[in-house]
């Protein structure tokens, strides 16, 4: 009975403060869906993606994140829609999440060089609890552990949530510069697994901006368009509940290889008295040829955490398919891809 007390004790601390922020990637622009809706059908093609994220691999206590997205552009319509699914496994695996959602965007044009897209998000999660691996008072006789399979009802399976869930967003950009809002969980929905309670999910808020700086002799133009040689300095921050992070750095390209380094934390800004908030350094490699990309990230832990974490390995794979109409049937203004970088 103090096992299962015990046990009980410790999933209730999960259930209100071990999802109070949405699990979260380095290489934010390589997974645009997650990102931002807005940025559904910002290839103005098919894409396909591939996040992989797994988070401190040398503790117990740790995070891996899987997500699938693929979207296209209707330049017939100005509309991109995309369909996301992400996969979030914690600890051992006991507690996991699975999210699937579409999304819809719109593309305004005000001139030659801005253009405006709004996008919107209707999802359906579910939360899983998973005892596998536990042990209960049934399975004990004075000999100690017996092997046998326990009666318990904890142990014929763990309890599941299922919720609905919106969000929404905004992406102003040209070919120099992009500066977007997103929304997530604006309907805040109840994650928790008993209903004497409730675990709302906060509302997700984030900002992204950046500039698109060409190297000396770059147009954008002609052959070059195929052999991108820019710097692009990049910030984002999100806000979730109590908390908030800051990611700034920047992405070299030298078409196919793209290098980049960042920084997450808001050094001036303390949750608790003598925690910096110092969460870690990033550097990523990435590669692009013709319409594929691939990315892999680390994040070294600079936090009180420590390197001994194991930091967190990232991997990114993109494909962007042929677009659904020819050339010759897609409007002047449906050409102007997104600027956000791709990694």
């Amino acid at each position: 009975m103090t096992k299962r007390l015990l046990c009980l004790f410790i999933l209730t601390l999960v259930c209100i403060d071990g999802w109070s922020q949405d699990p979260q990637f380095s290489q934010f622009y390589a997974n645009p869906l997650y990102l931002n809706p807005a940025l559904a059908g910002g290839a103005l093609a098919p894409r396909a993606t591939v996040n992989y994220r797994n988070q401190w691999p040398s503790l117990s206590a740790n995070f891996v994140t899987t997500s699938f997205g693929a979207d296209a552009f209707f330049s017939n319509f100005n509309s991109g829609v995309g369909v996301l699914v992400t996969m979030d496994s914690q600890g051992l695996g006991n507690l996991k999440s699975t999210e699937a959602a579409l999304q819809y965007s719109y593309q305004l044009q005000f001139n030659e060089v801005t253009s405006l897209r709004l996008g919107i998000q209707g999802g359906f999660g579910s939360r899983t609890l998973d005892y596998f691996g536990l042990t209960f008072g049934d399975q004990y006789d004075n000999g100690g552990l017996t092997g046998n399979p326990s009666e318990d009802p904890f142990a014929q399976g763990g309890p599941n949530v299922f919720y609905a869930d919106f969000g929404a967003g905004a992406m102003l950009y040209s070919d120099w510069y992009w500066a977007g809002l997103s929304a997530h969980h604006l309907n805040r929905p109840n994650q928790a697994f008993s209903g004497l309670t409730e675990a709302r999910l906060p509302v997700k808020a984030s900002l992204q901006a950046g500039l698109r700086i060409p190297f000396a002799g770059y147009t954008f133009l002609g052959d070059e368009i195929d052999k991108e040689k820019t710097i692009s300095p990049a910030i984002m921050y999100k806000k979730q509940g109590k908390y908030d992070q800051f990611d700034a750095g920047l992405y070299v390209t030298l078409e196919p290889l793209v290098l980049g380094a960042w920084y997450r934390g808001i050094p001036f800004k303390k949750y608790a008295q003598n925690i910096n908030n110092h969460e870690s350094l990033i550097f990523l490699a990435g590669f692009r040829q013709d319409k594929f990309s691939i990315g892999y990230s680390y994040d070294l832990t600079i936090s009180t955490l420590g390197v001994g974490s194991g930091g967190a390995h990232e991997i990114s794979l993109s494909y962007i398919f042929p677009p659904l109409e020819p050339k010759q049937r897609r409007s002047r203004s449906s050409k102007k891809q997104l600027s956000c970088p791709k990694f």
